[in-house]
């Protein structure tokens, strides 16, 4: 589904059902590198389960068009003007990593509109190594590389996932380097990390969310460990925290455990 935002096409995953503003939504919004497919299992589910699914990709990656946000409060601006190019007053945001970041800020700018909001493989802090962003910018393959090792505490996925003789490391290689080609005119690997190190604001931002909070991390999550939402678990108002047997690529690898998470959090808004 396109949907015209700031003069530009967005697009977002309906989870293969036909969008109906009436129905409760849930807006689901990619980390740096990634785009809509890395929440396939939980956006289908909720799509053939009575929810109006949004599963976006940012401006400037892959199918979206527009400058690719360069911070996390403008890809949050972003997040409310689809959400009212679509026609849609109120929705659940699902961030990961960049992406968590850019859902809190969004819940915090317009509260009133925001039912749920799930933070998944999040930190605040978020800072990155310089090495990750030096590579980044000069060297993203290698860095590519660099963060898929740091990201995944398996390689082969558990039977819910892709099935047998997937290759975690190798999909979500394949994954990056596609959305790094995807933009020829801006390195979105550098811009989101860039994003991410140089938010300031989650404390504040947690202060003004007024919607339950659900905090879903990765045990063995090295690139945003558990221990790193501390800041955020301390503002948030009846905060809830789920902790799954994964690394930071958890949806791909925890893909059940999230989804139930997900799913038993946000049917409380419906």
């Amino acid at each position: 589904m396109d949907v015209l935002v700031n003069g530009h096409k967005a697009y977002c995953y309906t989870g293969g059902k036909a969008f109906d503003a009436a129905k409760p939504s849930v807006v689901f919004i990619h980390g740096v590198l990634n785009d809509h497919s890395v929440w396939i299992l939980q956006s289908r589910w909720f799509a053939h389960h009575g929810w109006n699914v949004l599963a976006l990709d940012l401006p400037g990656h892959c199918r979206s068009e527009g400058p690719p946000p360069a911070s996390v409060e403008e890809a949050a601006q972003f997040v409310l003007a689809l959400l009212d190019a679509a026609g849609i007053e109120k929705a659940a945001l699902v961030g990961h990593s960049f992406g968590s970041l850019i859902a809190l800020e969004a819940a915090a700018r317009a509260p009133q509109r925001i039912t749920r909001l799930a933070l998944v493989g999040t930190a605040y802090p978020m800072k990155v190594s310089p090495a990750l962003l030096e590579g980044a910018l000069n060297d993203p393959q290698r860095a590519i590389d660099m963060v898929n090792s740091f990201s995944h505490s398996m390689l082969a996925p558990p039977p819910s996932t892709l099935g047998p003789g997937t290759w975690l490391y190798g999909g979500s290689r394949a994954l990056m380097r596609r959305v790094l080609a995807s933009n020829r005119e801006t390195n979105v690997f550098h811009l989101g990390f860039k994003a991410c190190n140089d938010y300031a604001g989650g404390e504040a931002a947690m202060s003004a969310v007024q919607c339950p909070v659900l905090f879903v991390l990765g045990k063995s999550d090295q690139m945003t460990p558990p221990r790193a939402t501390q800041a955020l678990r301390a503002k948030a108002q009846g905060a809830r925290v789920m902790q799954v047997a994964a690394g930071h690529a958890l949806m791909s690898e925890a893909p059940d455990e999230v989804l139930f998470a997900l799913r038993d959090f946000l049917s409380e808004a419906r």
